[in-house]
């Protein structure tokens, strides 16, 4: 629920006489070290921010909605900065393109409404895992795809993805360097399909969406769910992995290459049926907290 999130009330917007500027970036996770700077300039961060600077000012940031990894590509990506230039917000896109590495592009860029926040706006995030038989990988795919031997059975694999929808402790999924407070997090989309890719070769993809996920979460948990098929587990012993809440239960960590950010949305309709469904109900009421 809404309501649980652990976000700030509040958090400050531009300084006076300055505007916030939000925009959409997509870029190619296989050339950098994530979004987030690491101070050695290799980050998504950075060469936004070396934008930014070189137009309002040394040291200025534009900020994420949140972290991708090492090698995570991003589809749509939501970020924003503060700005005291007289320009056009829309015209920010064509400026920053002119003057980022064809690696990143800047979707769309407007002036963002009152009390937007990046990352404590976000309602909802999306990701993809994208994988494909070794006899269908293309030149073009080292590094954006996943290789695997097989393709496995979608019906196995979405048997274990409906287990994974709804508020659950996903600490059996969260890297041991998680930091996060609570491990609950709430998925509002888990579901696997195959999809064409431009030259007409089967590509599989896990889809899955929530309101925001642990270090590491989805590709734990689209690796553990493709070794768990291979294995021929049950669906059950799978719940079993999930209700342990113990790190040592998960398979295989997919690898970074195929994973996407798709999407970040700031609608707070879009989810709207989820609050509906759990509305009062506490983290102690649900399912999974009393171990079922």
């Amino acid at each position: 629920m809404r309501s649980d999130w652990r976000r700030p009330s509040s958090w400050d917007g531009p300084a006076d006489g300055e505007r916030r500027i939000m925009m959409f970036v997509s870029y190619d996770g296989s050339c950098f070290h994530g979004w987030q700077s690491q101070g050695d300039g290799c980050a998504v961060q950075d060469e936004l921010s070396r934008v930014l600077s070189e137009l309002a000012g040394d040291g200025r940031m534009v900020y994420g909605s949140g972290r991708t990894d090492a090698g995570v590509h991003a589809l749509r990506q939501g970020c924003h900065f503060d700005t005291p230039l007289d320009i056009d917000p829309h015209k920010y896109a064509v400026i920053f393109n002119t003057k980022l590495p064809r690696s990143i592009r800047v979707l769309s860029a407007e002036e963002a409404p009152a009390g937007f926040h990046a990352r404590f706006s976000t309602q909802s995030r999306e990701y993809w895992y994208l994988a494909k038989r070794g006899c269908d990988m293309l030149p073009f795919d080292a590094r954006h795809i996943t290789q695997m031997k097989r393709m496995p059975d979608i019906s196995v694999l979405n048997g274990y993805a409906e287990l994974l929808a709804g508020t659950h402790d996903f600490t059996t999924f969260a890297s041991a360097k998680d930091v996060s407070l609570s491990r609950f997090r709430d998925i509002y989309v888990s579901r696997w399909d195959t999809i064409r890719d431009a030259y007409g070769y089967e590509v599989l993809r896990y889809r899955v969406a929530g309101n925001a996920f642990l270090y590491h979460q989805v590709r734990s948990m689209a690796g553990t769910m493709l070794e768990a098929e291979a294995k021929g587990e049950a669906p059950d012993a799978f719940r079993a992995r999930l209700e342990a809440r113990d790190r040592s239960m998960a398979l295989k960590t997919a690898p970074s290459d195929g994973l996407y950010l798709a999407d970040v949305s700031y609608d707070s309709g879009k989810y709207g049926w989820f609050e509906e469904e759990y509305a009062g109900k506490s983290r102690t009421q649900l399912p999974d907290a009393a171990g079922r």
